[in-house]
């Protein structure tokens, strides 16, 4: 009799075990689901904060702006705009290396948003990785089979190239010429 209770006490334990995981892993599921919207379901107050940004940025008002835009990321981190927007301020602060994560981030919600293609292949020729760009430049052309204006100004601009720094416009001493001080 105890040989007996022994293997169904250890069958109970078993499926109990199996059951309740099995009951954890359908709850779990079930509430990530629920949380979830479809992707173009943009939260009202992140677009909001978007509009508010982009009013503040044609303001002249950078740091407004900038606030808005990281405040209507922060209620919705799928604003795709939000985060285009960004990348062109972070773009006109010289920042191309910020500029080309944040495009990324666009582009990783939508990869064929042409606007995060251009602006990303633009930040990428300013820090001259022109073959980068040049790959999006042939993403924009796939796209817009009949040309776009997205594509164009990404051409334009890789055929511009770089922009010249403080450092390579100064010509290199000669030979025997005494180096000049740079101010502090």
């Amino acid at each position: 009799m105890i040989a007996r209770s022994a293997s169904v006490s250890e069958k109970m334990m078993r499926f109990t075990a199996v059951s309740a995981a099995i009951a954890l892993l359908a709850l779990s599921m079930s509430t990530s689901l629920m949380a979830q919207r479809p992707d173009d379901q943009i939260d009202p107050k992140s677009l909001a904060l978007l509009a508010q940004g982009r009013a503040a940025q044609a303001a002249g008002n950078i740091d407004g702006a900038e606030d808005a835009l990281e405040s209507a990321l922060a209620v919705d981190p799928r604003n795709r705009a939000a985060f285009v927007v960004l990348a062109e301020i972070s773009r006109g602060r010289g920042l191309p290396g910020k500029a080309i994560r944040l495009y990324h981030e666009a582009l990783a919600l939508d990869p064929n948003d042409l606007s995060a293609l251009r602006g990303q292949g633009e930040a990428m020729v300013a820090k001259g990785a022109i073959v980068k760009a040049k790959e999006n430049l042939t993403r924009l052309q796939t796209l817009c089979k009949t040309g776009c204006a997205e594509a164009t100004a990404l051409a334009a601009s890789i055929a511009k190239g770089p922009p010249v720094t403080a450092a390579q416009a100064e010509p290199a001493p000669t030979a025997g010429a005494p180096a000049t001080q740079k101010p502090n």
